[in-house]
């Protein structure tokens, strides 16, 4: 088993969580693991984005090559399509649809959604009104992961279990919030593409 995923977004939309997420469930599962991140300029705002290279075999390097990722996790569209040259021909793009304007001018919205429409293999969705639906507009990371589960190589369960020991020190309530994020993310992945 070997996976190559590509976090991509702007400071504040938990991105280093979704990355924390998988090497918890890959650290449980004895996976091999190698991070690397890159934050932008502003702590909100800027651009962010992770390496992160799973394997039941040891991994020699932390960044995944251009045309090598088997899943980009994006949490913004325009920065999907930024991060579109690492993937591979057949990978698979989960993205939230809904922009993050932190430039102006803002690149124009329709061109971007079907920039990203014509992709063979993508998912997506708005995250921000599913994490609504959860409980919090905060947890539209965990509704990135949860759609993307699938494509991940990991077993769900262990996603939700390593998602519980996130935030279990921020209480219960908090807990079932982002276990119904999860959820509802997974069950966008089960839905057709549009």
């Amino acid at each position: 088993m070997k996976r190559d995923v590509i976090l991509a977004g702007v400071g504040g939309q938990g991105l280093l969580t979704i990355a924390a997420a998988i090497a918890g469930a890959a650290h449980a599962l004895g996976l091999h693991l190698k991070q690397s991140e890159v934050h932008g300029m502003a702590q909100r705002g800027g651009v962010v984005r992770s390496h992160v290279r799973l394997s039941d075999r040891p991994i020699h390097s932390d960044l995944i090559p251009e045309g090598a990722a088997d899943l980009l996790l994006a949490a913004e569209p325009m920065e999907a399509l930024r991060y579109l040259p690492y993937l591979a021909p057949d990978g698979m793009v989960v993205a939230n649809r809904v922009p993050m304007k932190n430039i102006d001018p803002y690149p124009d919205e329709d061109e971007i959604a079907a920039a990203l429409r014509a992709l063979a293999h993508r998912l997506v969705f708005d995250a921000v009104s599913l994490a609504r639906e959860a409980g919090s507009i905060r947890s539209a990371n965990i509704v990135l992961l949860g759609a993307g589960a699938p494509f991940l190589g990991i077993p769900v369960d262990a996603l939700r279990a390593a998602v519980d020991r996130l935030f279990e020190r921020k209480g219960p309530a908090i807990v079932e919030t982002n276990r119904r994020a999860f959820d509802l993310g997974l069950a966008q992945a089960e839905r057709p593409a549009d």
